[in-house]
């Protein structure tokens, strides 16, 4: 027969006393260490304590034992081991992280007890969006409404130069709403060979890399980012000459000149530019002064106006003297 039936038949052979045999004596065995154990245990009980002999302690430390607190020990060993991690973490430059550690944990506490933020209402945004709002204050999908800190929030957002104000509410278990205020883009200034986006009050709100802000005034020069506010609000009483208007430059932090869209420059007094903007506006409506062949307007000089000719006009006007002086030589002879 094959393994199967030899094993069948070993099995069989087997017989009733055999397997009470052995129980008996795992009974005999287990018994016979109980009792070992319990004699152990009363002789345990009945010797007598050891006594060691041992120096008295001395007086200092039977002062330290008397005043000092219960387990203050302990406490010392617990004091030195967090001072230790401390040390460790303020050495290795894990504070930061340390600290986020912290602020998840007290977090996920609170997300887990019901204050867990699942609406956000934000009201008042145009230039940023939803979630570039979230970033900049500081909430995250981690973040608890119960840990919430509303001033931080406020104070991130109020960082941001397109913000101009915020308020924070806080609506329990887990709705936020955050209401802002956005400056409005007002112009582009150009200093250094950089270019930035600028609100009314001269705040630079980004650089520039959007062409949405393309069609906004353009002003150049140090100290033209808080003086545009006024002088383009004096440049639009006169629409004929803003509607030529390219750039405003103003020059030596003291006065503006104006680039025309056709290169012509129109270098403006210090004071009394309004006269100085409705005189150029009367020239070009009697005569047509921005559609000469000119490259320079000078009115800096309070009496009188310069007017600088192109090179080819230049040529042409003392062409034309030339010949008016040969004719009047020639009549004379």
């Amino acid at each position: 027969m094959d393994g199967a039936g030899r094993l069948a038949r070993s099995l069989r052979s087997l017989r009733p006393e055999a397997d009470l045999k052995a129980a008996a004596i795992g009974a005999a065995v287990l018994l016979r260490e109980y009792f070992a154990e319990w004699r152990a245990r009363r002789r345990a009980r009945r010797a007598p304590p050891v006594v060691i002999d041992r120096e008295p302690p001395s007086r200092f430390i039977l002062l330290l034992e008397r005043y000092l607190p219960h387990r203050i020990g302990l406490a010392a060993t617990v004091f030195i081991l967090l001072g230790s991690a401390g040390l460790g973490i303020v050495k290795g430059g894990h504070v930061d992280e340390f600290v986020t550690g912290l602020s998840d944990a007290r977090n996920a506490l609170a997300n887990w007890a019901g204050f867990r933020i699942t609406t956000v209402v934000i009201n008042g945004r145009k230039q940023l969006s939803q979630d570039e709002v979230l970033a900049i204050g500081g909430v995250n999908g981690r973040s608890s409404l119960l840990f919430l800190d509303a001033v931080t929030v406020r104070d991130r957002l109020k960082a941001n130069p397109w913000i101009a104000d915020a308020t924070i509410l806080k609506l329990y278990p887990g709705q936020l709403q955050i209401d802002i205020v956005e400056r409005k883009a007002f112009a582009l200034w150009q200093q250094d060979g950089r270019l930035s986006v600028i609100a009314e009050d001269g705040a630079v709100l980004e650089p520039y890399v959007s062409r949405r802000f393309l069609t906004l005034p353009f002003v150049v020069g140090k100290g033209a980012e808080t003086r545009a506010r006024d002088f383009l609000a004096l440049l639009d009483r006169y629409p004929q000459v803003r509607s030529v208007t390219k750039a405003a430059v103003f020059v030596g932090q003291r006065r503006w000149n104006l680039r025309l869209k056709d290169g012509l420059d129109i270098r403006l007094p210090e004071n009394d530019v309004g006269n100085a903007l409705a005189a150029l506006s009367k020239l070009d409506r009697e005569d047509r002064l921005f559609s000469r062949d000119i490259v320079a307007v000078d009115m800096r000089l309070p009496d009188r106006l310069t007017v600088q000719l192109s090179e080819e006009a230049a040529k042409a006007r003392e062409e034309l003297f030339k010949d008016k002086k040969s004719k009047k030589k020639g009549g004379d002879a």
